[in-house]
């Protein structure tokens, strides 16, 4: 029934499913750069907060605009999505990525963070589309019992993109970060002092103008890719009498919205809570890709064992106990312990939207495109999340607000888990 992936004798169920590998491999691929332009996130927060003077409000204005970008485009993405067809909305959303990437680049070097901002919003309009289209595109390559591994296939990559991207960012733009906040610090008002930050700022140029580069060649390989068309032929966004609200895919809205927050915070506001305890910027800088390297161990272990030993429904609901204890525990620790708690979050996370996603989809027919519409659109909670913690931390401290955050956000999980696991039954 099944092939073996590497090993014949362990008769690992290949989640290929009949297309073979290569659309998974190509929508990997996909992956791999949603990741390094999304998880850039983390440092940029810190980068902003120094290059612009910056309050914690507003350097957590790059994941609030960059978030908020699903809210405001993912309908007009699914209808693009249906006019352009699959291939041509890959390519498409690949390159209004690197035109946005290569405007934040642009602003950022010119001193002008609304700019910026803009620039980041572009990008999300991109991801946007790329979203609407390539979840459910995953999640339809194969039978749903396996749509967990094909998921998890792509968080490796893209968790990998994103352990890689702040590295790269921190050591070759913010590899003097600290000494610049100092000096910045210790400079008169005035022209010295900007000199300094107009310097600083104008390091990340260069970067960005490269991952412009890549999107835009990405953009040119997708159209000339053979991949499936899977798009159900039912114009999904009609107005249609059969398309409902169900409890299943309104909760999954309201699931998602939350879950991506915490996922979110876990991984871009680790490096400020790692400030809550005095560390120095030289090191918070990196704690992002400890989050995400968490992640990638965790999507190795959902992909051995969903669903050979476990189903993704009962792993999914497990792994939001085990965020609800790794979050007790770094309320209850102090210093790198803690910070360890909350990038272990990583872990529990990672094997949350493999389950949630088709758990949310399932069962919407030839709506999918309309249902996983709504579904990223519910990616924006993201954006308030993180800003609700910034806001709460001065009141009730960075540890507190965060735990109890945390312990929120995989309760509301773990009850649609309960709930619609049983529905599968």
């Amino acid at each position: 029934m099944y092939k073996s992936v590497i090993f014949p004798r362990l008769r690992f169920p290949c989640p290929a499913g009949s297309f073979g590998w290569a659309p998974v491999l190509t929508t990997a691929g996909l992956f791999f750069l949603i990741g390094f332009v999304t998880w850039l996130n983390g440092p940029l927060i810190s980068f902003v907060r120094v290059a612009f003077s910056l309050s914690d409000v507003g350097a957590f204005l790059v994941p609030l605009v960059f978030y908020l970008s699903y809210l405001i485009f993912a309908l007009p993405a699914a209808k693009i999505a249906q006019r352009t067809g699959l291939k041509l909305g890959f390519s498409l959303a690949l390159a209004t990525m690197g035109g946005g990437t290569a405007l934040f680049g642009q602003f950022i070097a010119d001193r002008s963070y609304s700019g910026a901002l803009t620039g980041l919003l572009i990008i999300g309009a991109g991801l946007s589309l790329l979203q609407v289209t390539v979840n459910p595109y995953v999640s339809l390559l194969g039978p749903h019992d396996r749509a967990a591994q094909r998921i998890a296939i792509m968080g490796l990559c893209n968790k990998c993109a994103g352990i890689a991207a702040p590295v790269v960012l921190a050591a070759w733009a913010m590899n003097n970060i600290g000494t610049v906040a100092e000096e910045a610090r210790h400079a008169a008002a005035g022209p010295e002092r900007e000199a300094i930050l107009s310097n600083f700022a104008h390091a990340i140029y260069w970067p960005y103008l490269i991952m412009a580069a890549l999107l835009i060649l990405a953009s040119g390989a997708v159209m000339m890719s053979g991949l499936p068309d899977l798009t159900p032929t039912e114009p999904a966004l009609a107005k249609s009498s059969s398309f409902r609200f169900t409890p299943r895919l309104r909760g999954g809205i309201v699931t998602t919205f939350i879950y991506v927050g915490i996922e979110v915070l876990a991984g871009d506001a680790i490096g400020t809570y790692g400030q809550g305890f005095g560390l120095p910027l030289d090191q918070t800088r990196f704690f992002t890709a400890l989050t995400l390297a968490a992640m990638m161990i965790g999507y190795a272990g959902g992909l051995l064992i969903v669903p050979r030993f476990i189903s993704q429904e009962r792993c999914m609901a497990l792994s939001c106990l085990f965020g609800v204890t790794l979050s007790v525990a770094a309320f209850c620790t102090q210093g790198h312990v803690s910070i360890l708690c909350v990038a272990l979050l990583g872990l529990a996370n990672a094997m949350i939207m493999p389950g949630l996603f088709p758990m949310a989809i399932r069962n919407a027919g030839s709506h999918v495109p309309t249902a996983s519409a709504l579904l990223v659109m519910a990616f924006s909670g993201g954006a308030f999340t993180p800003q609700l913690f910034v806001l709460l931390k001065p009141l009730f401290g960075f540890q507190e607000t965060f735990s109890a955050l945390a312990i929120l956000s995989y309760g509301v999980v773990l009850a649609y888990s309960l709930r619609f696991s049983n529905a599968l039954r």
